[in-house]
């Protein structure tokens, strides 16, 4: 298990970006995969992208493919989320996660496989 600080939310327009960091404090892993989840009011927190801390595997929900992309600094032990052409619909608490990959087995999207995050930011897209 490792400690998480996401941050880099904010209000911006549709058609806009924004960054997403995610520090990450105590020790990590090379079998820890890393994610990021939002969740809207009302609605259950679900899956947005996935990365192994090593290695190149990557997934993402088909609602941000070609739009957000997840990247990682491991010397930095910095996660990020970049979120590019935002939405509405993209509006909610972004929270980053990570987990021992042991117990994935290729599941990066249940976040049942995560038992670490962080205290989620906001993101708010206007129309």
């Amino acid at each position: 298990q490792v400690e998480l600080a996401d941050s880099g939310g904010g209000l911006v327009q549709a058609g806009g970006s924004l960054r997403l960091s995610c520090a990450v404090s105590g020790r990590t892993f090379s079998n820890y995969v890393m994610g990021w989840f939002r969740q809207a009011p009302g609605k259950e927190r679900e899956f947005v992208a996935a990365i192994r801390w090593i290695g190149g595997i990557i997934t993402y929900a088909d609602s941000v493919k070609g739009r957000f992309t997840i990247s990682r600094d491991n010397a930095k032990n910095t996660l990020y989320l970049q979120m590019n052409r935002l939405e509405p619909a993209d509006t909610a608490v972004y929270f980053c996660a990570a987990g021992d990959s042991t117990y994935f087995s290729g599941i990066y999207y249940s976040k049942l496989r995560y038992d670490s995050w962080g205290q989620g930011t906001q993101v708010t897209v206007s129309s």
